[in-house]
């Protein structure tokens, strides 16, 4: 991948540089023939400025074009490169929930097994599948999203409420992990609830793969003229450098084939985007004294 994108930027430079160096060749050329020309001096000297003023308008164009030209390259060589990235990590997802089931099914079904372990197994096979379902229900969205086909439904609910059946819910299913919940009133607000638990869902499983499993992740919610929902964990958080691109479809930092984390690079990027069909803003900011905060204001 990486000698395919080096082949492409240098073939796109060596025709830049030919193209710029051709266009300027010519123009010198042209000054030369209307000096050469047997024509008056004074008539010589106008045609020299009108040729080097269009030249220069000429040259401006071509410059912008082969701006926006490589622009675009770039954007569709990175869009490749996360779509590979994409690929290569749903494949392993969709494979790593389908193995362990057929594990603990096989289990189950083979040997004899007390009640207990039998649940025990069968309620991991039951999370592996929520988690196929969310994988699954990410791509769905995505493509919703970009095809232009969700609608808001929108009803007044409490969102206190609302979300503290959300962490419950996550709670039960990580018992291992801490949830902290931050809700002081009861509030109730027009939302679409769908859009709203898809990106609170995305929110808390981020925290969940990039927290610290050995410390609590935060749910808070405050209200005004908008409600404030604020996801924070003690993970490392985002670096700087990838801060710019977390909310990109596709994008995760890192090589697909090293990365030990799980995930298909779409659940900011569809917490984004819900968040701005439903006319709010989505934010990024650094926890103290380490970690991640995500801010949904709607």
């Amino acid at each position: 991948m990486k000698q395919s994108l080096k082949r492409t930027a240098f073939i796109f430079y060596f025709l830049s540089f030919y193209v710029i160096a051709q266009f300027a060749w010519w123009g010198f050329h042209i000054i030369q023939l209307t000096k050469e020309a047997n024509v008056d001096p004074e008539l010589a000297h106008k045609r020299t400025l009108m040729v080097i003023g269009e030249g220069m308008v000429f040259f401006l164009i071509l410059i912008f074009g082969i701006w926006r030209l490589r622009r675009s390259i770039k954007k569709e060589l990175e869009l490749n490169f996360n779509q590979t990235n994409f690929l290569l990590s749903v494949t392993h997802e969709l494979k790593t929930p389908i193995a362990s089931n057929k594990l603990f099914l096989q289990t189950v079904l083979k040997r004899d097994l007390d009640r207990a372990k039998q649940n025990e197994l069968l309620e991991k096979a039951l999370n592996e599948n929520i988690r196929l379902e969310q994988m699954i229900d990410n791509i769905l969205n995505a493509s919703r999203l970009e095809n232009r086909a969700l609608v808001l439904h929108k009803e007044q609910i409490n969102v206190k409420v609302f979300l503290n059946e959300i962490v419950a819910r996550y709670q039960k299913n990580h018992p291992d992990q801490t949830f902290e919940t931050q809700f002081k009133d009861d509030i109730e607000f027009s939302v679409d609830p769908f859009v709203l638990e898809t990106i609170v869902n995305n929110l808390i499983e981020n925290a969940l793969k990039y927290g610290d499993d050995k410390k609590p992740i935060s749910v808070e919610l405050k209200a005004g003229q908008s409600i404030v929902i604020r996801v924070k964990d003690l993970g490392p958080g985002v670096s700087a450098a990838d801060q710019s691109n977390i909310f990109k479809k596709f994008y995760r930092a890192g090589n697909e084939e090293t990365r030990n984390k799980k995930g298909s690079g779409l659940g900011l990027f569809i917490a984004s985007e819900f968040s701005k069909l439903h006319g709010g803003t989505l934010k990024y900011f650094n926890n103290q004294p380490k970690g991640a905060i995500f801010e949904l204001t709607l």
